[in-house]
């Protein structure tokens, strides 16, 4: 599913070039349940914004599904990554002014989907999610856990085949964290790619894969 291939990802910090990647390559096969660890600055979120197709790197290339996707342009990645990819912060990123269902609603409504289908599929994933009763809630109504549900519902309100998680449990208190975790491997276990990153080792212990980053590298698989 994912081959990255000599990964290279540099930037220029005044005259100064650092390297945030050097030369990472990774194969992830669908479904699988990987967790990347590593200090502050080693790369893991530079690496997740290349997988996500955020962010493109200097050199190298990178195969989502057979398809070369460093050759694409802006317009064709978004295309690809909101078809493809789903997205969690750990600082959940909803529309304040929207309601819990609104930000749940918002792919459908860029991707063109019509109203009704929108609808009854943004019902159903509050019901999975366990907030059919706070649909119309704000996001300042709701605890951290509820706006990780439904940052969690919005990341996968387009049926994506890989799922991108960035310290998701890290605003959270330890209770909300453990739901999170448990609903986040749920959703792995119903066939889903889930490719975690964490600065806490019992979390990245769960996963069936570990990576470990250090200075851009990945430096044990």
């Amino acid at each position: 599913m994912i081959a990255l291939e000599n990964i290279n990802r540099c930037f220029e910090v005044g005259e100064q070039t650092v390297q945030a990647l050097n030369d990472i390559n990774l194969e992830i096969d669908a479904g699988e349940y990987i967790s990347v660890m590593g200090p502050s600055g080693s790369g893991k979120s530079t690496l997740l914004n290349i997988i996500s197709l955020m962010d493109q790197p200097t050199s190298g290339r990178y195969f989502l599904n057979g398809e070369d996707v460093t050759r694409l342009q802006d317009q064709q990645l978004a295309q690809v990554r909101n078809k493809n990819i789903g997205f969690i912060f750990q600082s959940f990123h909803l529309i304040p002014r929207m309601t819990a269902a609104e930000n749940i609603e918002l792919p459908m409504m860029l991707a063109g989907i019509p109203v009704k289908q929108r609808k009854s599929r943004v019902k159903q994933a509050l019901s999975q999610v366990g907030l059919s009763e706070r649909a119309k809630h704000l996001s300042n109504q709701l605890s951290g856990g509820q706006r990780q549900r439904v940052a969690i519902a919005r990341a996968t309100i387009m049926q994506p085949a890989i799922l991108l998680a960035d310290e998701p449990t890290g605003n959270l208190d330890s209770h909300s964290g453990r739901e999170i975790v448990q609903l986040l491997e749920q959703l792995q276990q119903q066939g889903v790619t889930l490719i975690i990153i964490t600065h806490d080792a019992d979390l990245g212990q769960r996963a069936q894969r570990q990576l470990h980053m250090a200075d851009g590298r990945l430096v044990e698989q």
